[in-house]
């Protein structure tokens, strides 16, 4: 419990320093009136999708469809795109509709999610849903699809960390020529981009189901977007699931500065895991020193890249995932330690390509994570203020913090006015389950207890001491249980003494750490932990 308050007294610490400085140099714009209200026109009612069988392997009862949309919800008959959208169908005999799932991002594909979903919660649970998932709009199937900076991550990347003018300018030039990039080839698009627009198409996406009210389980960036619904439609919302939850007050410039502070207790905690098998990996039994020799790799990574392709940037790439899975820490001390005491540059290489490296299908990801976070709330338009943000921050938080920064900087050129945020807060709800690692880096623990403060009734379940982002169906039988009983029946734990003291309403224990693997290609600790972060990614 004081851990909990240590966490959250370092990010208000870096948040009051910040938030003063961060009014745009732009002005804002609401977003456009809601289809069907008096202020916008109503949009018509969406044809029933037309399924098709897109079975793979994995999840043979997967089908596929397509749903037409407004590209502007503020002009039902205008411009139309196109999302794609899956379906595990109930196959029980009760049925309580649509269970909508989002993988977070944003940028996240979310077709293979519903198979994932339906395959992993209790038969009893998983056959009275319809499970849906869908690329929301630009993402993966869905048209068009945004795909910015062909080679914005190639190898070998200027230092994050700007300690010359010269590494500095090139990383602007950088995130400049992508924010142009994307303007020119996608300028009549990014307006409309955002998570309001999303959270639009999903009441469009009820409407084709014929669903009078629908469900909704989302991860990471996906519980801000069912927030977000769920305040524009209370009233169309069964039951609703967040997952390692974004802080709604924080969107999204500060949720980045916190994001920084909690990765790098994270990787701390890596590195601590790393010197307490000193007999396995040889890098020392004390913490900071192991730490000084992950640093001392990333000095000589930056003189001579390893494989010509790991610099400091690429680095960084590699271990971040560490930072959302533990299950990952195995094969990421195996490379650290082969670098570090032997020289021996191959499995260094060889986790950059598994952990690091951009797939082509990262560029449409990053490009809607840009647009949409862009888009979604106002930024610094100052390079000034944010260099400041980013040195105060870099100075407590090394291990990432530039990274970071240099990942969402194409929002201080970005030509596309922003949004106004909306205020999720919401006493019209169903009561909501929420679920939350203490130690989750990418959406640190006082953005739950922000979310179950706006949202009246929700009750937060934490997994004491762990760290990993996304946690149901991920191994852990404690939240499991308790999202199958909520989506189940919409039973909600009563808080003990204890957790009611703590402002939770459960807890759970969290799952042990990893031991230490034979390979850098051993499996993490649970087959359906790997699943699940392997279709969550990083960054969302």
């Amino acid at each position: 419990m004081k851990k909990r308050a240590a966490v959250l007294l370092s990010i208000a610490t870096v948040l009051t320093a910040t938030v003063a400085a961060t009014a745009p140099a732009t002005a804002t714009v609401t977003a456009a009136p809601r289809a069907g209200t008096a202020a916008g026109p109503r949009a018509a009612a969406p044809a029933a999708l037309a399924w098709k069988n897109c079975a793979t392997a994995r999840y043979p009862s997967l089908q596929c469809a397509s749903l037409s949309v407004p590209l502007d919800h503020g002009r039902p008959d205008g411009r139309r795109i196109t999302l794609a959208v899956s379906r595990v169908k109930h196959t029980g005999r009760t049925f309580q509709g649509p269970l909508l799932v989002n993988p977070g991002g944003p940028g996240g594909s979310g077709r293979s999610l519903a198979g994932f979903v339906a395959a992993s919660l209790p038969k009893a649970v998983a056959e009275q849903y319809d499970v849906i998932g869908f690329d929301p709009r630009g993402v993966g199937k869905s048209e068009p699809a945004l795909n910015c900076g062909k080679g914005h991550f190639e190898p070998v990347r200027p230092d994050p960390v700007p300690y010359s003018a010269a590494d500095e300018r090139a990383n602007l030039d950088r995130v400049q020529a992508f924010a142009r990039e994307c303007q020119e080839k996608y300028g009549d698009v990014l307006p409309y981009i955002d998570t309001v627009s999303a959270a639009r198409d999903m009441d469009l996406l009820r409407a084709a189901l014929g669903a009078r009210q629908l469900s909704y389980f989302g991860y990471s960036y996906g519980t801000y977007l069912g927030a977000v619904y769920a305040k524009l439609h209370p009233e169309r919302v069964r039951r609703l699931v967040l997952d390692s939850v974004v802080d709604p007050g924080g969107v999204w410039y500060e949720d980045n500065l916190a994001q920084d502070l909690a990765f790098d207790a994270r990787h701390k905690a890596f590195l601590a895991w790393v010197a307490r098998y000193d007999d396995r990996y040889g890098l020392g039994t004390d913490p900071a020193g192991v730490e000084r020799a992950w640093y001392e790799m990333r000095s000589r990574l930056k003189t001579e890249p390893a494989g010509g392709k790991v610099g400091p940037a690429e680095l960084e790439d590699t271990y971040l995932p560490g930072g959302y899975f533990d299950g990952y820490w195995p094969s990421l001390a195996e490379a650290f330690s082969a670098y570090a005491k032997d020289g021996d540059e191959k499995p260094l290489v060889a986790a950059y390509q598994r952990f690091g490296a951009v797939d082509p299908a990262a560029g449409n990801s990053y490009s809607v994570y840009s647009a949409v976070q862009c888009r979604d709330s106002a930024w610094p338009r100052d390079w000034n203020q944010w260099r400041a943000d980013m040195w105060r921050t870099h100075t407590k938080a090394p291990f990432m913090t530039w990274n970071n920064a240099w990942y969402n900087a194409p929002c201080a050129f970005w030509r596309t006015e922003p949004l106004e945020l909306p205020d999720v807060s919401n006493t019209a709800l169903p009561r909501t389950l929420l679920l939350q690692a203490t130690e989750d880096a990418a959406t640190p623990y006082g953005g739950a207890v922000a979310m179950r403060g706006r949202l009246a009734g929700s009750a937060l379940v934490v997994e004491e001491g762990g760290g990993n982002h996304g946690v149901s169906l991920s191994g852990n039988k404690c939240l499991d249980g308790h999202l199958a009983a909520y989506l189940a029946d919409g039973t909600l734990p009563h808080a003990s003494p204890a957790d009611r003291a703590a402002g939770v309403d459960a807890t759970c224990a969290a799952n042990p750490a990893p031991q230490p693997a034979p390979t850098t290609r051993s499996l993490p600790p649970t087959a359906t932990g790997n699943a699940l972060h392997g279709l969550l990614g990083f960054r969302g």
